[in-house]
């Protein structure tokens, strides 16, 4: 009898050690999960940017976003608040209609936006060699950054933020 009652005692150790290793495997995936979602959302002063002049789809700004040193953030898939001037004729619509996927800078990761300053197809517009740019919800501290060229602006258009400088291309209609 008494094999017995050790035999059930050595189970019960054996389970009380398994469920204590379990716990411990759980607390520690959840908190490695939690740190990976500690990846907190990108302000405008986090980052470095540089726009280029793309002659695709009728000629376009590409904004190349980049996260400042030893800065790891996102930038979330909608369209880069910008505008031209103060007008808010010359601010800056969504070329998209859905949201993309955020994009986690750090490092050399890059986001693009693509921007299209002339979206009617007339020679009419206001000309600006400066462009206005934030990220969206931090409109308060937008840079200021001159332009490759001077833009003729009339109804501006961008893309959404993108890992992929092809998906930014802004097709208008």
């Amino acid at each position: 009898m008494r094999s017995r009652f050790t035999a059930r005692s050595a189970r019960l150790a054996l389970a009380a050690v398994a469920a204590v290793s379990l716990t411990a495997t759980a607390a520690s995936t959840a908190a490695a999960d939690s740190r990976s979602d500690t990846v907190r959302a990108c302000a405008t002063k986090d980052l470095t940017f540089k726009v280029s002049v793309k002659t695709q789809a009728g000629g376009y700004y590409l904004v190349t976003a980049k996260a400042k040193s030893g800065v790891t953030c996102y930038l979330k898939g909608v369209f880069p608040s910008a505008s031209f001037g103060s007008s808010p004729d010359t601010e800056v619509g969504p070329a998209e209609h859905s949201v993309s996927e955020n994009v986690v800078l750090s490092g050399s990761k890059a986001a693009y936006a693509g921007i299209n300053p002339m979206t009617t197809g007339s020679d009419h517009g206001k000309q600006f060699d400066r462009i206005h740019l934030s990220v969206a919800g931090d409109e308060g501290n937008a840079v200021s950054l001159r332009l490759p060229d001077t833009a003729t602006v009339d109804r501006p258009v961008a893309t959404n933020w993108h890992a992929d400088p092809a998906d930014a291309v802004p097709f208008s209609d």
